[in-house]
């Protein structure tokens, strides 16, 4: 079972040879194995929660992490007109399985490498937009529940468009680390899947 997967936007381009080149060492030193795929992404296990400012987990409780280049960046079907200027290059950042602890840990990874990339986060959906059952699940409800929580996070949190077919758009949230972070602290933090 895949986990979640949230993504780095970048503003300056970089070669993602160069970006491993930099990130790499700093995964080696709490992080084992680290492991470089053909396809060019890396796979890791996160070994030493602390290095992430996080208490020690269950190794059983925790798969696989990944990073890799987001090849379809920047979208054509994606409105950047929220930004000065467009995202030139994307990453992924990813957890091979789900459960809260791989939950937290994607989202202090991507914290640390948000602020290490000077990179945006890209949360791959609305946050607080999920659909419970019981609850009003139309579209207008799911929206009206992501901007309430929005307004409450410090940072800057914005809606991004993207195309879902058939003529529909559909909005996914991207912010700075100061929304992460904050995000992280919430009681009901929860990565998208």
């Amino acid at each position: 079972m895949s986990g979640p997967a949230i993504g780095l936007w970048l503003f300056e381009p970089r070669g993602f040879a160069d970006i491993l080149a930099d990130v790499v060492p700093w995964l080696e030193t709490f992080c084992e194995p680290v492991e470089a795929k053909a396809s060019g992404d890396v796979d890791f296990w996160v070994r030493d929660a602390s290095a992430l400012g996080l208490q020690a987990f269950d190794p059983a409780d925790v798969g696989v992490f990944f990073l890799s280049e987001d090849e379809e960046m920047p979208a054509e079907d994606e409105d950047y007109s929220a930004f000065s200027r467009p995202p030139v290059q994307g990453l992924i950042v990813g957890a091979g399985c789900s459960g809260s602890v791989n939950h937290v840990l994607l989202g202090h990874l991507t914290l640390a490498l948000a602020r290490r990339l000077d990179a945006l986060v890209d949360f791959d959906g609305l946050l607080g937009g999920h659909r419970t059952a019981g609850e009003d699940t139309s579209d207008k409800a799911v929206l009206a529940r992501a901007r309430a929580l929005a307004s409450d996070l410090p940072g800057r949190l914005v809606e991004v468009s993207y195309d879902v077919g058939g003529g529909d758009r559909w909005l996914r949230h991207v912010g700075d680390v100061e929304s992460l972070e904050a995000w992280l602290q919430h009681p009901d933090f929860h990565l998208i899947k």
